[in-house]
């Protein structure tokens, strides 16, 4: 294919909203009512295709490929922006492409991708410096450990995002605070960010259960700290408010859909015990009966996966002695 064979995209006649089923405006780009972007299908094609592009090295097509998505943003949106951005530092390495298309080197790489090298360094020495301050406080091995536990939460979030063809930037850790990734959604649905979020969880799931087997298998108390401060950061993160994960989990959810999931946390924490699913139901009470937020299109395998995971991190909390967060 020719770079020739790219041209502008003309939007597509679209008379109702994909995600709140409301009529558009002619020629709408986003929904006034939910601010869906009307055209997010085709984004998330143009997207796939370019990053395709971007990853054999093509990188003059995939710029005209993500220019020819603009005309289906709203001009000022937070994707339009980063698109005009991103095709403007494609640009600026566009003629290195024939001299490194050969014999690509690691300098090659570097200087084809300094802004990218840089968010990689600064993810790695904010994970040194995490490292660092809870060594201090609880002796290196622990805090070894303990960053390598939120290590393995945020890798849940950055692998998601990226199998779905997003981009996102590697973790950065703030020490006293937690850790974070930053993505762009280029207009993906509520199903999607919502999974995204619980992703975190889900690894953090399965971290805390390789910490048990380990502790299960060698009665160190070393892994049974480790085991109980996985699993109760990540249930923590579960509470269906503010910026946690469970909250942004939680926009995808009916009200139905989160008296389940108040229900489910109830029913643990009367069987189990652990007081941690208190502060769970408090935000489920919140969030079924007060928030205002609720989806045109709820998710009931969302809700399926939010329970799955908030059990499965319940039932280690239960199966493992001590109280806490195991932090000696």
């Amino acid at each position: 294919m020719s770079s020739e064979e790219f041209s502008l995209a003309t939007p597509d006649l679209i008379r109702n909203c994909r995600r709140c089923s409301r009529e558009l405006l002619p020629g709408a780009l986003e929904c006034d009512y939910c601010h869906a972007l009307v055209h997010s299908r085709r984004l998330d094609e143009t997207a796939n295709e370019a990053k395709v592009l971007e990853e054999s090295g093509d990188r003059s097509r995939a710029r005209q490929l993500w220019l020819s998505a603009l005309p289906l943003l709203p001009p000022r949106s937070k994707q339009a922006l980063w698109i005009q951005d991103h095709a403007r530092s494609l640009e600026t390495l566009i003629p290195n492409e024939k001299q490194n298309a050969t014999f690509p080197t690691l300098s090659a790489v570097a200087r084809d991708n300094p802004q990218r090298g840089t968010l990689r360094l600064g993810a790695l020495l904010s994970f040194l410096a995490f490292i660092a301050i809870y060594s201090a406080e609880s002796g290196a091995r622990f805090g070894i450990g303990f960053a390598t536990l939120i290590l393995i939460h945020e890798m849940g979030h950055y692998i998601d995002i990226r199998r779905r063809h997003l981009p996102a930037d590697m973790p950065i850790f703030l020490p006293g605070l937690g850790a974070y990734v930053r993505w762009r959604d280029l207009g993906v649905s509520l199903e999607t960010r919502a999974a995204i979020s619980l992703a975190g969880p889900f690894a953090g799931l399965l971290a805390a259960a390789a910490c048990a087997a380990l502790w299960w298998q060698t009665h160190n108390s070393f892994w049974l700290s480790l085991t109980r401060v996985g699993a109760a950061l990540n249930l923590l993160n579960l509470i269906p408010v503010w910026i946690l994960d469970g909250g942004h989990a939680s926009l995808a959810l009916s009200k139905g859909n989160r008296i389940a999931v108040l229900a489910t946390a109830a029913v643990l924490l009367l069987a189990l015990r652990e007081n941690i699913l208190l502060l769970v139901a408090f935000g489920a009470i919140y969030r079924s009966f007060f928030a205002k937020d609720l989806p045109p299109n709820p998710s009931r395998f969302i809700t399926i996966y939010f329970i799955a995971v908030l059990t499965g991190l319940a039932l280690i909390l239960w199966l493992l002695p001590g109280h806490g967060f195991g932090i000696r």
